[in-house]
C-alpha cells in the first residue's frame, strides 16, 4: 500500500514554504485571475519562485487554471499555459473542456488534473477524463466512501485520484455557484466569489391579506446563516482513506493564514504517518483520531463535519450560527532567526506581552512545547519591553524561547 500524497494550499511563497516545512508533499497554487482564488497573493513571478523552491527540495507544485472561461479569456489562458510549461509546473488543474484543450495543445509534457469543479461523481466520468488525457481526477466533495471505493476499485490503473479531506465546503454543488454574481456582481466561476453563502440573512414572511404585516422566520438577534456550511474534516477517516489507495489527500485554504496552514498540515501529516507506523506493527486498529481532532479544534474557523463521506443523507452540515473565530487560540509569531542563548527573533502576528502562554508548533511531531513569555527585547535598542503590538507588516521582536526552534516555525498564542 502506497502512502498517499498530502497536498496543501499555497496562497503565497511564504505559505508554500510553511506547507512544505510542516509536511506537505505538494502544494497547489493559483494563476492570478485565471483560477478560482483570484484574490490570492500569487502572481506569475511568485508562482515561478514557488515552483523553483519546491523542486529544489524534491516537492511538487500543481497550478490551478480552473475557471470556467469565457471567450475573452483565451488569449491570456494560452499564454499562461505556455509559461507554465516553460517553468515546469508539475500539473495544471482545470475543469473547463476548452481550457483543457489549450493545455493539450500548448503544454504536452505537463500533467492534466481535473479540478473538483468538473463534478467527477462517477466511474464513467473519471474514465471519460482519463481517455481525454487526464493524469488525475479530483473527486467532487459530495461523494460517499462507498462511491469513492467503487471508483477506486474499477478505475483505469494509471489514473490517479485525489480528494479533499479538510476545509471549507461551498453551499453550491462542488463550488459551481452563481449566487455571488447575482448578489454582488462577482463570479465564483471566474475566481472572484464574494462568499454570499457566509452572509447573514433575515427571512421574512407576510400574510396574504395583510402584506404590510412582516413576520420574521427562523432567526435570532444575529439573523441566520442559512447557506453557511460547516468545514469538512475527515481526520477520523484516515485509515479508510489510506486503505482505499487514494493517490492524494487535499487540504482546502489558499486564502487561509500561515498559522492555519501550519496547524492543519501538521495534524494530517502526523495522522497519516502514525497510521502507517501502526499498520507496520499490525496495530492499525489502535488508530485514535482524538488527539488530532483536539488540535484541529484549536484552529477551526467553523463547525466541523464529515459532510457526506460516511452518510450520504447527513443533515449535520450547516453552520447556522455563523461562527468563524477561535476564541481560545491565535497566531502569535513566526521564527525569523535563531540567535545565541535561546534568544530568537520573531515576526509578531498578534499582541504579545510578558506572561503570555505560547506554544511552539514543531514540524517533527505533535508533542506540546508550551512556555510563558519571560523576556521580550526591542529589536533595535535591545531594551527589555513588556508588550508589543504588531503594527506594520513584518514587525520583529527578540524573545527568549526555552525550546529548540528553526527559522519558519509557527508559534501559537493562548488567548
Amino acid at each position: 500500500m502506497i502512502k498517499p500524497e498530502l497536498l496543501a494550499p499555497a496562497g503565497s511563497l511564504e505559505k508554500a514554504k510553511i506547507a512544505f516545512m510542516y509536511g506537505a508533499d505538494a502544494v497547489y497554487c493559483g494563476t492570478g485571475e485565471l483560477s478560482l482564488r483570484s484574490r490570492a497573493e500569487v502572481d506569475s513571478d511568485m508562482l515561478e519562485e514557488v515552483i523553483k523552491y519546491a523542486h529544489s527540495i524534491g516537492k511538487k507544485v500543481y497550478v490551478a487554471l480552473n475557471i470556467y472561461a469565457e471567450d475573452e479569456y483565451y488569449d491570456r489562458i494560452r499564454e499562461e499555459v505556455k509559461r507554465l510549461a516553460r517553468v515546469h509546473a508539475d500539473a495544471i488543474l482545470a475543469s473547463d473542456p476548452g481550457v483543457i484543450e489549450v493545455i493539450k495543445e500548448e503544454a504536452k509534457d505537463v500533467e492534466i488534473h481535473i479540478s473538483t469543479q468538473a463534478n467527477v461523481v462517477s466511474l464513467e466520468s473519471a474514465k471519460f477524463w482519463h481517455k481525454y488525457g487526464a493524469k488525475r481526477v479530483v473527486l467532487a466533495r459530495e461523494l460517499s466512501k462507498e462511491k469513492i471505493k467503487y471508483i477506486m476499485e474499477n478505475k483505469p490503473k494509471d489514473l490517479e485520484v485525489e480528494m479533499f479531506i479538510h476545509g471549507a465546503i461551498c453551499y453550491a454543488y462542488s463550488g459551481r455557484c452563481y449566487l455571488s454574481h447575482y448578489l454582488a456582481g462577482r463570479s465564483a466561476n471566474l475566481g472572484d466569489c464574494a462568499q454570499p453563502c457566509r452572509w447573514q440573512y433575515n427571512i421574512t414572511a407576510s400574510e396574504v391579506n395583510n402584506p404590510d404585516s412582516i413576520i420574521n422566520v427562523d432567526y435570532d438577534d444575529k439573523g441566520t446563516y442559512l447557506f453557511s456550511s460547516k468545514d469538512m474534516c475527515l481526520i477520523n477517516q484516515i485509515p479508510t482513506l489510506c486503505e482505499m489507495g487514494l493517490d492524494s489527500l487535499k487540504i482546502e485554504g489558499r486564502l487561509k493564514t500561515e498559522y492555519y496552514l501550519a496547524s492543519v498540515v501538521r495534524v494530517y501529516r502526523n495522522a497519516i504517518d502514525d497510521y502507517y507506523k501502526l499498520k507496520e506493527k499490525g496495530k492499525e486498529k489502535e488508530y485514535d483520531a482524538s488527539k488530532y481532532l483536539k488540535e484541529l479544534y484549536k484552529v477551526k474557523t467553523r463547525g466541523l463535519s464529515e459532510f457526506y463521506f460516511s452518510n450520504s443523507s447527513n443533515q449535520d452540515i450547516h453552520d447556522l450560527d455563523g461562527n468563524s473565530d477561535n476564541l481560545d487560540y491565535e497566531y502569535g509569531a513566526r521564527v525569523e532567526e535563531v540567535l545565541e542563548n535561546d534568544i530568537v527573533i520573531c515576526e509578531i502576528k498578534n499582541k504579545l506581552s510578558i506572561g503570555d502562554s505560547l506554544e511552539i508548533l514543531s514540524p517533527h511531531d505533535m508533542k506540546e512545547r508550551i512556555f510563558e513569555i519571560t523576556k521580550l527585547y526591542d529589536i533595535d535598542t535591545g531594551n527589555e519591553i513588556v508588550t508589543i503590538n504588531p503594527g506594520k507588516k513584518g514587525q520583529l521582536v527578540k524573545m527568549y524561547i526555552p525550546f529548540e526552534v528553526e527559522k519558519g516555525y509557527v508559534i501559537r498564542r493562548k488567548k
